[in-house]
C-alpha cells in the first residue's frame, strides 16, 4: 500500500526546494499549488470563478491571475470563496494522480495550505518545513519581486509554524540547505522502514 506523505510549510519556508530534492530521489511528488494553477484554466473552474467574482478579473476572456490574487489576498471571505472552488478540484485531481502512482511505496503531496484545506486527511504522515520569518520574507522578496507588506499579508492567511508543527509527524528546519537535505534523508529512511 502506498504511503502518502504530506509536505507543507509557510510561504518562503523552502518546501518547494525540499520537494524538488525528494523528487530527485525518484519519489513521485504532487505539487498542489502548480496543479491548482493548471486547474484555474479549465472551463468548469473558469465558469465558477466568473459566477463568484464577476467579469472584472478577466481580460480578453482570460482570467487575470494578478487581479484574482489582489482580490483574494486582501479579503479572507473572498479567499475562502476561491478555495471552495479550487480545493475540491485539486482533491479530485490528486485522487486520480494517486491511482496512477499506486505501485509506489511512497508518494509526496506538497501543499502550502495542507492543513487549512483539510488535505492532510489524505496523508499518512506530514512533514512541515520551517524557517525563521525574516529568512522567509527575504526569500519571497527575492523570488516574487513583491513588497514586504504583501508577503506578511500572505503569511497572515496561513497557519503559523507552531500550528503546523503540532499536527506534523516530522519537522525540517530549513536554514542550512545541506542540513535540511540530511534531515530529509533521515525521514525518508524512517518512512521506508515502517
Amino acid at each position: 500500500m502506498t504511503k502518502v506523505i504530506g509536505l507543507t510549510g509557510g510561504i518562503g519556508s523552502g518546501k518547494s526546494t525540499i520537494a524538488k530534492y525528494i523528487r530527485s530521489k525518484g519519489i513521485p511528488v504532487y505539487i498542489a499549488d502548480e496543479e491548482a494553477k493548471n486547474l484555474l484554466n479549465t472551463p468548469k473552474v473558469i465558469e465558477k470563478i466568473k459566477n463568484t467574482f464577476g467579469e472584472t478579473i478577466f481580460e480578453n476572456q482570460l482570467l487575470s491571475k494578478a487581479k484574482l490574487a489582489e482580490l483574494v489576498f486582501n479579503d479572507k471571505r473572498k479567499l475562502e470563496a476561491l478555495n471552495s472552488i479550487i480545493h475540491p478540484e485539486v482533491h479530485q485531481h490528486f485522487k486520480t494522480w494517486l491511482k496512477a502512482n499506486n505501485k509506489e511505496p511512497i508518494v509526496v503531496k506538497e501543499a502550502a495550505i495542507l492543513f487549512e484545506s483539510g488535505s492532510n486527511s489524505d496523508c499518512d504522515y506530514v512533514i512541515s518545513v520551517i524557517s525563521p520569518i525574516d529568512e522567509r520574507i527575504s526569500r519571497v522578496l527575492a523570488r516574487d519581486h513583491t513588497t514586504k507588506q504583501e508577503v506578511i499579508s500572505r503569511m497572515n492567511n496561513q497557519w503559523s509554524d507552531e500550528m503546523r508543527i503540532a499536527k506534523s509527524e516530522f519537522v525540517i528546519e530549513n536554514i542550512d540547505l545541506s542540513k535540511s537535505y540530511h534531515q530529509v534523508d533521515e525521514i525518508l529512511k524512517k518512512l521506508q522502514n515502517q
